[in-house]
């Protein structure tokens, strides 16, 4: 586990956290701008002073009480920044090579094969770009290098700090499936900061929701996602839900592919490289959740699914309201007019057709 209770006082902004995260997979550090995400990531690296305690494992790595502070480069954590901070005089090789000598003055804990360089290059696909420099890599390459090299110091605890903050939308997809694979090939536990509920939908095992400096939720991310009160968090415009299908397969023709939810299908812009029967996440929003009381017919949209209502929460200082569907097991969130849930009586336990506008899904 990672113990955290500490206090920051920065000018006018001061950060309260006291939580335990256990350290397995991804967790997602999400909030605002000026939340304190990053200031906790610095505080849990050793570069930002704090009051209070951490504990990873069995190691104590600040205790305030004590007088317990342990510097940065003796705690067992890579940690990358929004950009890269590669070396630009030196060809990507030598970039990793000079983290791989460095780590081999200090003692290290980290499997030596696991995170040896050859490993690390064929993880990452950086084998045609050894010999090139920085400025003659694109964002998501250097991103990519950026990421290898933190590797080779033998982490045992993962920090990124908005590693895709900086990319754009193509970039971002070509970096993605090597930040999904990172728990499978290297079983490193991973903080991730993040104000992307898309990025922490598609990556992300749990969420740790930070607010003006405090913990404002903490749990698995499709219990997150879903919760009415982290919109304040998330923004009006991004609540919505996680939920889980299978591949089915894909129609060439028409380059999309078909999902399985239970028993009802699903279709989105095609993903070659996901095989059939992969499971998959899918996030979808409450505003592109419509509903209808009967089989709708002669419509565009594709995706139709068939629920109840399991909950409505209507919001009487404003036009909305809340409808949580259950789907094969599962919830999907509607945003709806109230004006249009008493016109359509909607009410707990109704039988519902979820008319599904777009799937976001991160290839």
């Amino acid at each position: 586990m990672l113990n955290i209770d500490i206090s920051v006082s920065l000018d006018h902004f001061e950060l309260k956290v006291s939580t335990q995260i256990e350290a397995s997979g991804i967790t997602a550090l999400f909030g605002p701008s000026g939340s304190g995400k990053s200031t906790l990531l610095r505080v849990l690296a050793g570069f930002q002073n704090a009051t209070g305690r951490v504990t990873f494992q069995k190691s104590t790595w600040l205790d305030s009480a004590t007088g317990t502070m342990v510097a940065p480069h003796r705690r067992p954590v890579g940690y990358m920044f929004q950009d890269a901070r590669l070396f630009s005089h030196l060809t990507v090789n030598a970039n990793l090579r000079y983290a791989e000598r460095r780590a081999s003055r200090t003692s290290s804990t980290g499997d030596a094969g696991e995170f040896s360089l050859p490993h690390v290059v064929e993880v990452f696909d950086l084998g045609p770009l050894l010999q090139r420099r920085p400025t003659t890599l694109s964002g998501g390459e250097r991103q990519r290098v950026a990421l290898a090299r933190t590797l080779l110091s033998h982490p045992r605890l993962l920090l990124l700090d908005e590693p895709l903050a900086a990319l754009d939308i193509e970039r971002k997809s070509e970096i993605m499936p090597y930040l999904d694979a990172l728990p499978g090939r290297f079983h490193l536990p991973t903080l991730y900061v993040s104000h992307s509920a898309d990025e922490v939908a598609h990556l992300a095992d749990q969420m740790l929701v930070l607010d003006d400096g405090h913990v404002h939720a903490m749990g698995p991310t499709a219990e997150i996602l879903q919760r009415l009160d982290i919109q304040s968090v998330m923004g009006r415009f991004e609540a919505g839900a996680l939920i889980e299908a299978k591949v089915r397969d894909h129609d060439q023709k028409y380059h999309l592919t078909n999902l399985d939810l239970g028993s009802q299908r699903l279709t989105m812009p095609m993903v070659e490289r996901l095989p059939a029967g992969q499971p998959v996440r899918l996030r979808i929003r409450a505003r592109d959740v419509a509903l209808a009381l009967t089989q709708p017919e002669g419509i565009s949209i594709r995706n139709v699914l068939s629920g109840h209502i399991a909950e409505i929460t209507e919001y009487p200082d404003s036009p909305f309201a809340e409808i949580l569907i259950e789907v094969a097991g599962q919830h999907l969130r509607a945003r709806v007019t109230r004006a249009a849930a008493d016109e359509m009586r909607l009410t707990p336990g109704a039988d519902i057709f979820a008319l599904i506008k777009s799937i976001a899904f991160d290839s």
